[in-house]
């Protein structure tokens, strides 16, 4: 399906059945971004599409006038919703930071290939709803999406999308398929080096260079010191760790990240509610401000992960799905200078022991 029209037609009706814009657009055979593009200049659909001047930053920036706004960032299996302001917005070279109370993320703009500002019509009433901002890899995988909520200044909303809009002679995105990837191949690496090294670093940040180091992804890193800092526990881990955390009120870090950016939420997580939905398993956190959905039905394996660093062990919890890629990560919450809280590691030491969770209603 190529014409722009046809695309328009055929989006619409699959999102007046309600399909989400990022299953319509499957249900099509075209990524999110290619859909969204094919509204560009449209008046004759539900929902049309403005390109955005590729100053990512700067539009970022921008936002803080604008007041609350919620960002959502999701991958494959994981979607992640956050509402504040967007402050202390900041890049060196094509990696940025959001270092606002509440939307706290880390950029990639490297990988930010198209933006949109986006206008659907109203369900159950006359008229299109605000524009929302979406951001597209050069797959058409969305990296980054924001939204309006009531307490957004629309007026300055507004000035922010007219001043970044592109004018009408620039080009339409070209979004490339992607490539099914090869299955990772387990590289010859000295076991005791490696261990070595994981052992002596100082920051959970040192990480990332230890992988490119010894060339291993994550999961691969894990198998080799398994059962001295990594350890695989049940896949119901995720949810038992919230409903753990929700129930004693610990603070903990929520990362999910898209190609192009990671979100982290800090803070306790109150309204657990795990849900059966077209043979589907979500596992939700629905809390003002933050929410959370998790496919739990996808999670492949699950690992307790031990740092060391200047400030003592840090310990994470991270879900992979059954292809491997990485969907979320949780830590209890600490800020650079501070001991992890024992609250967290009591209750990663229930998960590993295989402690039975606390039933969701107890938390809900």
């Amino acid at each position: 399906m190529n014409h722009a029209h046809e695309i328009r037609t055929a989006f619409a009706a699959a999102r007046q059945r309600g399909l989400r814009a990022r299953e319509a657009a499957e249900f099509l055979s075209l990524s999110e971004g290619a859909a969204i593009a094919a509204h560009r200049g449209a008046h004759d659909a539900t929902l049309t599409a403005n390109a955005l001047r590729p100053d990512w930053l700067a539009l970022l920036q921008s936002l803080e006038a604008c007041g609350p706004l919620m960002a959502l960032t999701r991958n494959e299996s994981v979607v992640h919703e956050k509402t504040g302001v967007y402050q202390k917005v900041s890049a060196s070279g094509p990696v940025g930071l959001a270092l606002g109370e509440q939307i706290d993320l880390r950029l990639f703009f490297h990988q930010w290939h198209a933006g949109f500002a986006v206008s659907e019509a109203l369900k159950n009433t006359p008229g299109m709803a605000p524009p929302s901002l979406q951001f597209f890899d050069r797959h058409g995988v969305a990296v980054h999406k924001i939204f309006v909520r009531e307490q957004t200044d629309l007026a300055a909303w507004q000035r922010v999308i007219a001043a970044h809009t592109a004018s009408d002679d620039t080009p339409d995105a070209v979004f490339v398929a992607r490539e099914a990837a090869a299955p990772p191949v387990q590289p010859l690496v000295d076991a005791n080096a490696f261990a070595a090294a994981w052992g002596a670093m100082t920051d959970t940040h040192e990480f990332f260079s230890l992988l490119k180091r010894f060339g291993l992804e994550r999961q691969q890193a894990f198998r080799l010191v398994e059962g001295r800092y990594t350890h695989r526990v049940e896949h119901t881990a995720v949810r038992g760790l919230l409903l753990e955390a929700a129930f004693d009120g610990t603070p903990i870090m929520v990362f999910v990240a898209s190609a192009g950016c990671i979100q982290i939420h800090t803070g306790a997580v109150q309204r657990v509610e795990p849900m059966e939905l077209h043979g589907k398993t979500w596992l939700n956190v629905l809390d003002p401000g933050f929410s959370l959905h998790l496919r739990e039905d996808l999670i492949g394996d699950v690992w307790v992960v031990q740092k060391p660093t200047s400030d003592g062990t840090v310990t994470s919890v991270e879900a992979f799905d059954q292809h491997g890629e990485l969907m979320a990560m949780f830590f209890g919450a600490r800020k650079p200078g501070q001991a992890e809280l024992q609250a967290w590691r009591q209750i990663v030491a229930q998960l590993q022991t295989g402690g039975a969770a606390r039933q969701p209603e107890a938390v809900a």
